[in-house]
């Protein structure tokens, strides 16, 4: 899809790959509305990306139904049309096992990274269905392809974002809309710090984390190629073909190493 002169909704636009892909797209000469829970990560974007006109910022909860549902109609009053949406709002858990979790937490991820997506893709899905070509693009993980202990109610978050995004491709098969199902695997943003848990220490198995502004350019060039799925990392092109020679291995693999940095 070309990028320039096309209008773009990018949630998670204040802060790491959200604010990355929004700037990336400006650069390339699109006009965003950037989305975002909290105002002063996009005024910061605004500032960053210095876009004049060609960027707005709307203040929204994804998980806020009625909000998101006004936003097709306050995005096209201010740029005329949409023309692609790029969900990456998203949070994680604390690095916990399942049975440590209490309700509200695991309802919290789910409710932020799958709900969220599915409202904002049902509010957009007929505003870019009006388009002669238009996108979209959604954030899933590398934890949807392979477990991680500790990290498992965001995996399933994921891998329902997964699903629902896969699916939609399935069903806009004729249509004039792409969708493009987003797998970053470690990205060194503040993912943690946004969704108010600590990091574990990994010490000496630390593994090299891709730049959100690496991630921001991988995201951009597989929406310009209309790309099924987009890998972000070396560890997740790793860990993904991994899966694929021998499921069980990989995930026995990948649960050693969390074990080796969890609280006994």
């Amino acid at each position: 899809m070309q990028i320039a002169d096309r209008v773009f909704v990018v949630t998670g636009a204040g802060n790491g790959m959200g604010r990355e892909v929004a700037i990336g797209l400006i650069r390339k000469g699109a006009t965003v509305a950037a989305v975002d829970l909290r105002p002063d990560g996009l005024a910061e974007t605004a500032r960053l990306a210095d876009a004049g006109d060609r960027l707005s910022t709307h203040v929204v909860d994804v998980t806020d139904r009625a909000a998101v549902d006004a936003l097709p109609d306050e995005v096209r009053a201010r740029h005329g049309a949409v023309d692609g949406v790029v969900n990456i709002a998203g949070v994680i858990h604390r690095f916990a096992y399942v049975a440590d979790l209490d309700t509200a937490e695991t309802d919290r991820v789910m409710r932020i990274n799958f709900d969220g997506t599915v409202n904002v893709c049902r509010a957009f899905l007929p505003a870019l269905k009006e388009r002669p070509q238009a996108v979209l693009a959604n954030m899933s993980s590398l934890s949807a392809l392979i477990p991680f202990a500790s990290q498992t109610m965001y995996g399933a978050s994921k891998g329902a974002v997964k699903q629902f995004s896969e699916g939609l491709y399935a069903e806009l098969q004729g249509t004039g809309v792409e969708v493009c199902t987003i797998f970053p695997g470690n990205v060194s943003t503040d993912l943690t710090g946004n969704s108010g848990v600590t990091m574990i220490e990994a010490g000496e198995r630390a593994v090299r984390a891709t730049t959100p502004e690496a991630a921001g350019r991988k995201i951009i060039a597989g929406i310009e190629k209309g790309r099924f799925r987009i890998l972000i990392g070396q560890d997740a092109a790793i860990l993904e073909a991994l899966v694929r020679i021998s499921p069980g291995g990989a995930t026995r693999f990948v649960a050693r190493q969390m074990k080796s940095v969890l609280p006994a």
